[in-house]
This record gives C-alpha cells, sequence and structure tokens, in this order.
C-alpha cells in the first residue's frame, strides 16, 4: 500500500469522524439549514476555480443533470440536510450511532426490489442491529415525551430512508461518475441553493450577529474538509481498493465520532451505550462483510 493511499484512508476516516462533531458546533448558534446549506453552497464555490482551471467547467446535458438533482436532493438535501435539523436536538454521537444503521436500511430496501437475498447471516446482523438500537433507548423511554427528541428521532429516520433511497438508486440505475468533480458541483450548488431557501423560508428570526465564531469556523470546516477533501481522498480510494474495504472506514468513522463528542463537548457515554454502538457496528460488519473484504490489498498491486 503506498503513502497516498495511507493519507486517503486517514482523511476519510479522521474528518468524516468528526463531521457529526462539526455540525453539533455549528447548529449551537447558526440555524440547522443555514449550517447545510452554506456548507454545500461553499463546496461548490471551492469546486469553482478547480474546474475553471482543469477547464472541466461545461454544461452536463440535461439528462445527467436531472440525475445529479435527484442524487443531490436525495443524499445532500434529505440526508445530510436533515441530520443536521436532527443534531438540533439530539447528541452528536447518538445521531452519529444511528446513522451507522444506514447500511441496514439499504439493505432492507434493497431485498425489497429484489436486489439483494436474504440469509441467514443477515438475519443475524439485523438482530444484532435492531439489539443495540434496544439498548440506546433502554434507560430513555421516558425521554420520548420530549417533542424536541421525539421530533429529533424521526427527521433522523428521514435523513436514513433518504440516504438509502439515494444509494439504492445510485445502484440501480449504474450511474457512472466519469467526471466526479463536475458532478459534485452540481450537486453541491444545487443542495446549497435549496437548503439557503429552506433557512430564509424556515426561520422565524435570522440574527446573524449572534451567530459565533465557533460555529461559522465549524460550517468552513464541514464545507472545505467534511465535503470537498473527503471527497477527493474518497473517490481516490474507490479507485485503488475494493468498495468493500472503503465501505470499512465506515465503522471508524462512527467510534472517531463518539470519542469526540464525548472528549470535546462532554457528551455522556454510558455503559449500555457502549454495549449498542458494539452491537449495531457488528451487525452492520456481518450484513456487508464479503469473502476477500479483510486481505487489504489495493487494485493498483494486483
Amino acid at each position: 500500500m503506498n503513502s497516498k493511499t495511507i493519507v486517503a484512508i486517514l482523511i476519510v476516516a479522521l474528518v468524516w469522524g468528526t463531521t457529526f462533531l462539526g455540525i453539533k458546533i455549528g447548529v449551537e448558534t447558526v440555524p440547522p439549514w443555514f449550517v447545510a446549506g452554506l456548507r454545500q453552497f461553499l463546496a461548490s464555490l471551492i469546486l469553482l476555480p478547480f474546474l475553471i482551471f482543469t477547464k472541466n467547467l461545461k454544461w452536463i446535458g440535461w439528462r445527467n443533470f436531472r440525475t445529479q438533482l435527484t442524487l443531490s436532493s436525495l443524499l445532500l438535501i434529505g440526508a445530510n440536510g436533515l441530520t443536521t435539523v436532527a443534531e438540533k436536538n439530539l447528541t452528536s454521537s447518538l445521531a452519529s450511532l444511528i446513522s451507522a444503521l444506514s447500511p441496514v436500511f439499504i439493505f432492507i430496501g434493497s431485498i425489497s426490489i429484489g436486489m439483494e437475498k436474504f440469509t441467514i447471516k443477515t438475519l443475524i446482523g439485523l438482530l444484532m442491529g435492531f439489539s443495540g438500537v434496544v439498548f440506546i433507548f433502554w434507560d430513555g423511554l421516558s425521554e420520548l415525551s420530549n417533542p424536541d427528541y421525539r421530533n429529533g428521532l424521526i427527521v433522523m429516520v428521514l435523513a436514513l430512508l433518504c440516504w438509502a433511497t439515494g444509494t439504492i438508486y445510485t445502484k440501480k440505475m449504474h450511474i457512472q461518475n466519469n467526471n466526479l468533480f463536475l458532478n459534485l458541483f452540481y450537486q453541491f450548488a444545487w443542495a446549497g441553493i435549496i437548503q439557503l431557501i429552506f433557512a430564509f423560508s424556515f426561520s422565524d428570526k435570522i440574527e446573524f450577529e449572534t451567530w459565533s465564531v465557533k460555529s461559522i469556523s465549524a460550517i468552513i470546516y464541514l464545507a472545505v474538509f467534511g465535503s470537498v477533501l473527503a471527497f477527493f481522498a474518497y473517490n481516490y480510494l474507490l479507485k485503488t481498493l475494493l468498495p468493500t474495504q472503503v465501505s470499512m472506514l465506515s465503522y471508524v468513522n462512527t467510534i472517531i465520532s463518539i470519542f469526540l463528542s464525548w472528549l470535546i463537548l462532554g457528551e455522556s457515554i454510558s455503559e449500555k451505550f457502549i454495549v449498542a454502538t458494539t452491537l449495531i457496528i457488528s451487525g452492520v460488519f456481518i450484513i456487508n462483510y464479503r469473502h476477500g473484504m479483510l486481505k487489504f490489498k489495493s487494485k493498483l498491486n494486483k
């Protein structure tokens, strides 16, 4: 494995492991839709000079344009945007742990349309994953009476459904990213514009003077590192490693996110929460496990 691959792995694991923390810091003083919208719009502005310099900025055609708008609506506006809204009322550690269930939603959706087959292995994985959910709410059922907490959970589930739908759509349509960064530019720009419209439409009172430097810095971090840099690294890994090997980084992301939420934000992590984390990550791993997944050899070295 070469040094570029190692750096890319570290970027994806560490940066995407900090996004839930960054979102939580962002929504402390900035309304959620502003956090999501500014993040994606800034990401598109960062990509713009790169595309101009490389002479890749061009019209992608109506058919691809509709495809990118669909993906942007599901993955960026729906999944990312709703996760940001949910974190206004949920801890970042809980949001990241619930998000770790996304492969389960994808698998169930894939089964329903005949893309996956149900096996004993997947049944074990599903049971472990949902056992983890039971441990999360073992002592917290009373909190569901809090409308903000309850709404946060509902929004988080909607975010997972959007992510699963977008992922299945990508697989079903056999979407190819021949010019990934041009497509991402359209996705980021569309998501940023729509989310900013939501921000101005749904905010009762907008007080820019109350936005803290820390929250604004978090938004800039999410745009530069969480969106642009991590996508560069992720795309590089998809070209040099097997897709199943890249998917393993999602387990690392969750652990890093929960650890940083405890370390930096002081969020309490109970023993039951640790058990839930172990069950959910193990269950998702069992569902996603494929033969040769742990043989860490790059494509380039084969």
